[in-house]
């Protein structure tokens, strides 16, 4: 999968009307009802995806311009800006993400080339170049498009996608989340992929689908082979 963000951008584009055409089928009742990402209803999740396509918004002003602008001021005003919109009617749900998707697009088209390497602050707190950010963004529509529950699984991401982000999850459980040491399989990357100190940890072995799916919690991992043979799967921590 390309890093080129105007590349990567228009799989951003195809995952966004993946969710409108998706969320278009449906009727208000959903709004309220559970999604698969524990404690947060289809209504959070819809109202998160248009905030967060905002949010994306301020940080490549920040990148264009050279002026702060934080993706949220902090995490109880993002948690307040889902909580305010999660209720909505479909109708207004859709608008609102259709809407906040082409003001990132704007943002997009109008980033002077050389912006792309400025660093920017998430809310994580973590500095990345602006170039990041369309995967950041694509990332959000592919893993919370699966946490709706409305017929789009893990087993719809795209083998580029789903490789992507599982070697994005492994490295990430390392370094910031003190994951299990584990050594994760999957025949299609052609190489293992290595969690903290591996020497007598377990080997997972599945597809890049499901492997990336399980360590976002997006699967309970019950296709996955374990190796020796009888030991559990490791936990894994909370992600996104």
């Amino acid at each position: 999968m390309s890093t080129d963000p105007l590349v990567l951008m228009v799989e951003v584009d195809r995952a966004t009307q993946r969710v409108l055409d998706a969320v278009a089928g449906l009727d208000d009742s959903v709004v309220t009802t559970r999604s698969l990402l524990p404690g947060w209803s289809r209504g959070q999740v819809l109202t998160h995806l248009a905030r967060n396509a905002d949010s994306y918004v301020r940080l490549l002003t920040w990148a264009s311009t050279g002026e702060h602008t934080p993706q949220y001021r902090d995490m109880a005003e993002r948690d307040l800006e889902i909580e305010a919109g999660a209720g909505r009617p479909i109708a207004e749900q859709l608008g609102d993400l259709r809407d906040s998707a082409a003001r990132l697009a704007d943002a997009v088209a109008a980033m002077p080339t050389g912006a792309w390497s400025a660093v920017v602050r998430t809310i994580s707190g973590r500095d990345r170049p602006a170039a990041q950010l369309i995967w950041g963004r694509l990332r959000e529509l592919e893993v919370h498009h699966v946490d709706l529950n409305i017929g789009y699984t893990f087993t719809d991401w795209t083998d580029a996608f789903a490789q992507r982000l599982l070697r994005e999850v492994a490295t990430d459980l390392a370094r910031h989340h003190g994951a299990e040491p584990m050594t994760l399989r999957a025949p299609e990357l052609g190489h293992d992929l290595a969690i903290g100190e591996t020497a007598g940890a377990p080997v997972i072995t599945g597809p890049a689908h499901t492997l990336a799916a399980w360590l976002t919690g997006r699967s309970d991992g019950k296709d996955l082979t374990v190796t020796p043979d009888g030991r559990p799967l490791p936990l894994t921590p909370n992600w996104m």
